[in-house]
């Protein structure tokens, strides 16, 4: 019988936790900090045992959204990767889901419960839970040599761009001012501006994520200056364990044909992999990315919830924050462009 227990935030065993195998940097403290600087909700570590015999261990936060408790692992929105499962090999992941959910709705009294888990599939939770959606994302196998992972990339639209960029003289360096979020988020105001959109977060967050993780020496930021000194591009890159990440990067339009994004990549992807990074994720699917070699990963997106109806609700919150979001952004842009007259 599969049992699933909350542990006292106090007598959590971190360093135990952070040595397993699929451990991220999304499960840990730091990370858990800074969702919590963002959405509030509680940290929940919860000890899984089966017949007596310790299994591994579950990550996430409660929540509460209009009154409804729910235990996000992470929840949709936090600007967070996989959370879910730290598990032995072998383990029935199916049956570490029922028990969560019993877990989530008895011991916690929530009635809505979401879960990403890169080591899982769609098939391991499709019997046990009301909805499975795979979430499909970009990695790199950083275990290739360096000439491997160059000659991958794209010639003309990745190997160009960075010989472009060392050619015009564009250089790195990697961050650790206060001014970094800042020159991040008015990028990234641009990038969104472009289709008339404005940022998913706002700059606490980005502010918030520094604090949080640049101490643990977990987070490679990272700005690129062209010749004169102007900063022209900035990215955000979280490594733990064996993986890096790309969280976020923007770059000024106007100098976006000096190709600093790709060069500012590889320069990311070469960091994580020196550190013994042996993966590194570009995040959510988007075309653009392949040009960098990258292979496909489907991850499954698990929603679980004490009444039916709140898992169809969920997908209209979302499409009706989506509305708004594109609403607001073309408010703005409309708004700029009568000031500018």
């Amino acid at each position: 019988m599969v049992e699933v227990d909350r542990v006292p935030l106090e007598n959590v065993p971190w360093q135990d936790l952070d040595s397993y195998e699929d451990r991220n940097i999304f499960q840990t403290l730091p990370w858990l900090n800074f969702i919590m600087a963002g959405h509030g909700g509680e940290p929940v570590i919860a000890q899984i045992t089966e017949n007596g015999r310790l299994q591994g261990y579950f990550t996430g936060l409660k929540v509460a959204k209009f009154g409804i408790k729910i235990l996000g692992s992470p929840f949709k929105g936090w600007t967070t990767g996989s959370m879910g499962f730290n598990l032995l090999p072998g383990t029935d992941r199916g049956k570490v889901l029922r028990a969560t959910q019993d877990f989530a709705f008895r011991k916690l009294n929530c009635l809505y419960f979401e879960m990403m888990d890169r080591f899982g599939t769609c098939e391991d939770y499709s019997h046990v839970s009301q909805k499975v959606s795979p979430y499909r994302c970009q990695e790199l196998d950083l275990t290739r040599s360096e000439e491997e992972l160059w000659s991958n990339m794209s010639s003309k639209s990745c190997r160009w761009c960075i010989r472009k960029a060392k050619k015009i003289g564009l250089t790195i360096e990697e961050a650790s001012d206060e001014q970094f979020a800042d020159d991040y988020y008015e990028q990234l105001t641009d990038v969104f501006a472009k289709q008339s959109l404005i940022p998913t977060y706002d700059l606490q967050r980005v502010r918030d994520l520094i604090k949080f993780l640049k101490p643990t020496g977990n987070l490679l930021l990272l700005r690129v200056r062209e010749p004169t000194g102007k900063c022209i591009a900035t990215g955000i890159f979280p490594g733990f364990h064996d993986t890096g990440h790309f969280w976020g990067g923007a770059s000024w339009r106007k100098h976006q044909n000096f190709c600093p994004n790709e060069f500012m990549i590889w320069h990311a992807m070469i960091y994580w992999k020196r550190k013994g990074m042996k993966t590194f994720n570009l995040g959510g699917y988007r075309e653009y990315k392949r040009k960098f070699g990258v292979s496909d990963v489907s991850v499954p997106r698990v929603i679980c919830a004490r009444t039916s109806v709140l898992v169809p609700l969920r997908d209209v919150a979302l499409q009706a924050w989506n509305y708004t979001h594109r609403f607001r952004g073309h408010v703005n842009m409309l708004a700029k462009r009568v000031l500018s007259c």
